[in-house]
This record gives structure tokens, sequence and C-alpha cells, in this order.
């Protein structure tokens, strides 16, 4: 027998799956008549479905304005609105300010919800849970974090040209690159990454290889290194 939990959770997975689904889609999915969901939603998580998935839909826009270059009308379409006006408007009444005016002076890019649900990047929903969080738990997340991270790096670095991305870089500290350029220092959280997994599994590590990659290959290293690593703690955290 189908819980009101289970009907819950299992809207939850679909967000999470994908914010960018109609109620009506998202019922559909579900086998569930709409009003049956909302009446479900509404009940286990304290505000209705689409206004929880409207909410999401925000957190996510305030992300991107963070994190990219993105026009403010691009933002408002990939949130599900059909005009920079009225994306403007439910941005400024949920962050006390104009999207352009508030990418300027960020502030926060939650929004309360009874729910507890929030968007978290890079796709996914960050839940509640009454489980304790211990330090190895919050050491796994920043872990994951710092491999998103990476990710995201690269992929920001990819609008640069080659020259860019091969210019010597002055610090006024001392570093273990006497010609450090962004390209290496893209590298080396990569190589990180393989250090440690090669060291785990007592193979030598070739820290010359690390030298003059292509975004994509460092890309390609970085979906290899970082789920292994990432195991290799999970593993040890059990």
């Amino acid at each position: 027998m189908t819980t009101a939990a289970d009907t819950f959770a299992a809207f939850l997975a679909t967000l999470a799956e994908t914010l960018d689904l109609g109620h009506e889609e998202r019922a559909r999915r579900l086998h569930l008549w709409r009003f049956h969901l909302a009446r479900v939603v509404s009940a286990a998580g304290g505000e209705p479905p689409e206004r929880m998935r409207r909410r999401l839909l925000l957190e996510r826009a305030a992300h991107r304005l963070l994190t990219s270059d993105d026009p403010v009308v691009d933002v408002a379409f990939e949130a599900g609105f059909g005009s920079h006006e009225a994306f403007t408007r439910a941005f400024s009444r949920e962050y006390g300010a104009a999207p352009s005016r508030w990418r300027l002076h960020p502030t926060r890019t939650r929004i309360e919800g009874p729910s507890g649900v929030h968007f978290h990047p890079p796709g996914s929903l960050r839940l509640p849970t009454s489980r304790k969080v211990t330090p190895m738990d919050l050491m796994t997340r920043m872990i994951e974090h710092h491999v998103w991270l990476t990710g995201e790096m690269i992929d920001r670095a990819a609008r640069l040209t080659d020259e860019q991305l091969d210019a010597p870089i002055e610090v006024p500290i001392g570093t273990i690159d006497d010609d450090m350029t962004i390209r290496s220092v893209l590298g080396r959280p990569v190589g990180q990454l393989a250090q440690w997994n090669t060291a785990v599994e007592q193979r030598p590590y070739d820290f010359g290889q690390e030298r003059g990659k292509s975004l994509g290959t460092l890309r390609r290293e970085l979906a290899e290194e970082g789920p292994a690593f990432l195991d290799q703690v999970r593993t040890t955290v059990e």
C-alpha cells in the first residue's frame, strides 16, 4: 500500500530528476490525479507542489546569476517565466531586489520554505533530514563539492584562449610551480585526485604528466578520478 510519505518521496525524486516538468506532466508520471498529488504534497511538505517547484526554480536562477554571465532574460526563460518582467517581479518579491541589481550585491540563494527542500548545485536538491551529521559526513560533502567545483572551473576556463591559459601567473608568494599558469593550476586538483587514487592502488604517479593537458583531457580525467576518489572516501567512512 502506497503511503503519503511514499508519494511525497516519489514527488521529490521527480523534482531531483528535473525541475522543468509542469504540474500536469509530473502528476502523470507519478500515475496520480493532479489534485490528489497537490493534496498529498501540501500535507507532507507544507506547501503546494507548484509553489515548491517555483521556489526551487528561483533558487536555481539565483545560483545561475551568481555563477554565470548569462543574460537575465535567458535565466528567466530557463526558470519557466514567459517574460523578463514576470521573472523580475517574482525574483524581487523573494530576494528584495531585481535580478540585475541582486547579481551585483548577492545575499542568500535559499528561499524560506516549510518543506526544508532547497536547490543544491549543480542540479539536484538538498532535503531535510533527522539524521545527525557527523564530521565524516561533512568531510564527504566537502570532497563532493571540491570535485564539482573543479569541474566548474574547467568549464569556465573553456572561455579562454590557449594564450590566456598558458600565460605566466605572477604571485607574491612562493609556489611549487616556477612557471605557474591557469592550465597548470587547473591540472593540479585533477592530478591530486589521480595521485591519491594511484597511492591507494600502490601504483607510481608521474607528476610530469600533469603539464600541458587540454581542458577536454582534464574534464575527462576528472570524470574518472573524481568518482573513484569519492568511492574510496565513502568506503573508508563506512
